[in-house]
């Protein structure tokens, strides 16, 4: 019997510590991972934090990415990387570990040089060793650079030329750089030095300092918007940074174009032109800017103003020669390029006067200018949703395709709901002063421009008919009607032509219906400016410009729909892309 309880006991005592153990074990392999876990969390947060302090205090525009595009190496350690960080104006490629030390050894672009012993006309080369562009040629022995797989060559980030290691002499190192392709266009660091100087000098006679760049230099200026269409305007500014001095480069994300385009205050009197990445949109926001320039006083430093589409519409940039969207087809030397080449064409521009009629008219008419076009209809009605919608969640309209998507659901959902039916009904439509006869109707649209709705020429339609085409300089508005929202797709997709009502000096809108469901704004008049704008052309890439001598200041509006319940106006654009509020007036 004792030898029995013995043995039950030391059985007993056995499983208490197997249990015991597997418990033990059991929270190790819970807890250790959560550990592991916690510290790995800790140092990230805090090499992320020494990164992020190392971005905000160095010279350099540096940027993080998960994959680099191409074989590249660290410049410091000459290890192939294929994740780092980057510098968007030198080009400089580092690995995480060595980014400390490369921004301690390695000099940025000079924005301003720093120079000694009085003004300078030139400067020399700044070498960078590695990762040079694909397909590039030494400019000594003119074989191609970097083919082999290493930290190999150099390249100057002013000129692009490229240079073998074993080519690289002591003349090159200390030769004056010629800014290369794009000198014309590059705003060199010793011009901006001895401007500083005459401004500390209390001079503005800022033309005496050209002789130092060059003869004919027209100097770029470039403003992106990185919320625009298909969001490639981060990938543009990089680009444009590495060909051009980064202070000619501007995201209008963090900078308004006001105070980007004082730049040209420092620059020669009418040879400043602006490249605008962005919609219909953004171009309307920067054309704002100009005016304010206009009012300031500045008419002798306004620019000429070219467009890459990045937006989803692009009606102006399509009708005046960019295309009906970028997509990175065409490389960014070749845009640099169709800037220096264009040459001058003419666009109308157009006053829209909103006023009130009653017998207590006491608010003041409100003026705008008109570049693309003016609509009241189910088209406006569809444009007033997408508005409201991307101003709500903003990151789902990340590309083209989903932003037409969303257009064609608000246009399908019109369909059903036809909330613009009968406007003939509710509006009176005079052309040069002449009343028109308006056959069943829900929507008007005066064009001042070829297309519209995104790459449609309305106005021509299916193309069957002999009617004239559509031109933006012939001081003509053309004036159209269209059925629904499914009549506006059927000519789209040319299968339908539009109600053609006219065409006219001078077109005028106004509402029939007095009773207290309609709102106090009820008459719109269509007017044109007294003269004509300046545009450039380019003959072969159809690179345009455009030249603002602006009469009254330049708004960018939604269309906006006319129902029973309110009677909106709404001007230019049916694709918005301005950052900026959009501003709806409410009759």
């Amino acid at each position: 019997m004792a030898g029995a309880e013995s043995g039950s006991g030391a059985f007993s005592m056995s499983s208490v510590v197997a249990d015991r153990s597997l418990v033990f074990w059991t929270l190790c392999s819970v807890i250790l991972p959560v550990l592991i876990t916690l510290w790995c969390s800790f140092h990230r947060s805090r090499r992320q934090m020494l990164i992020r302090d190392i971005f905000y205090k160095s010279e350099h525009d540096w940027h993080y990415t998960d994959l680099f595009g191409q074989p590249s190496y660290c410049c410091v350690c000459a290890q192939h990387v294929l994740r780092g960080t980057f510098c968007s104006c030198c080009g400089l490629r580092v690995c995480e570990g060595c980014l400390k030390k490369a921004d301690q050894h390695f000099l940025c672009k000079e924005i301003v040089m720093r120079s000694e012993g009085g003004a300078r006309g030139s400067m020399p080369h700044h070498w960078i060793r590695g990762n040079v562009p694909l397909c590039s040629h030494c400019v000594v022995c003119k074989q191609q650079c970097g083919t082999q797989p290493k930290l190999c060559d150099y390249r100057c980030v002013w000129c692009q030329c490229t240079v073998h290691d074993e080519c690289m002499l002591d003349c090159l190192k200390i030769e004056e750089c010629t800014f290369g392709e794009f000198r014309d266009l590059i705003i060199p660091p010793y011009y901006l030095s001895a401007i500083n100087q005459m401004r500390k000098d209390r001079r503005t006679d800022y033309e005496k300092v050209v002789p130092y760049c060059r003869e004919h230099w027209i100097p770029v200026i470039v403003l992106a918007n990185t919320r625009s269409g298909n969001n490639m305007g981060e990938t543009l500014l990089g680009e444009f940074k590495i060909l051009l001095n980064p202070v000619q480069v501007f995201d209008l994300s963090k900078i308004t174009p006001a105070k980007a385009l004082q730049l040209c205050s420092l620059l020669p009197c009418n040879a400043v032109r602006v490249l605008v990445c962005g919609g219909d949109g953004t171009v309307g926001w920067v054309l704002d800017a100009i005016d304010e320039m206009k009012i300031k006083g500045q008419e002798r430093f306004i620019p000429q103003v070219a467009i890459l589409p990045l937006g989803t519409g692009n009606d102006l940039s399509n009708t005046l020669g960019w295309g009906a969207g970028y997509a990175g087809e065409v490389p960014v030397e070749q845009i640099l390029r169709n800037v220096m080449e264009a040459d001058g064409i003419v666009l109308d521009r157009w006053k829209v006067q909103v006023t009130s009629k009653g017998y207590y008219n006491l608010r003041k008419p409100k003026v705008f200018t008109m570049n693309n076009y003016f609509s009241i209809g189910p088209d406006a009605l569809m444009a007033l949703n997408f508005h409201a919608h991307r101003e709500k969640t903003p990151s789902l309209f990340s590309s083209r395709i989903i932003n037409k998507a969303v257009y064609f659901f608000y246009g399908t959902k019109d369909c059903l709901v036809q909330e613009c039916k009968d406007l003939n009904k509710k509006v009176e439509l005079e052309l040069d002063g002449e009343r028109i006869e308006l056959p069943n109707l829900e929507g008007i649209i005066v064009l001042n421009i070829g297309y519209w709705g995104g790459g449609c020429r309305l106005w021509e339609g299916m193309g069957d008919e002999p009617y004239p085409l559509a031109r933006h300089d012939d001081g003509l508005l053309e004036v159209v009607g269209v059925h629904g929202s499914f009549h506006c797709a059927q000519i789209q997709v040319k299968l339908a032509n539009p109600v053609r009502l006219g065409q006219a000096h001078t077109v005028r809108v106004c509402d029939q219906n007095l009773s207290d469901t309609w709102q106090k704004w009820n008459c719109t008049e269509v007017t044109h400016a007294p003269i004509q704008e300046r545009l450039l052309l380019n003959s072969v890439s159809r690179a345009l410009f455009y030249r603002m001598t602006p009469l009254v200041p330049l708004q960018l509006f939604n269309h906006t729909p006319i129902t029973p319940k309110a009677f909106y106006v709404s001007l230019l654009n049916l694709y918005p892309d301005c950052i900026q509020p959009y501003y709806i007036i409410k009759m």
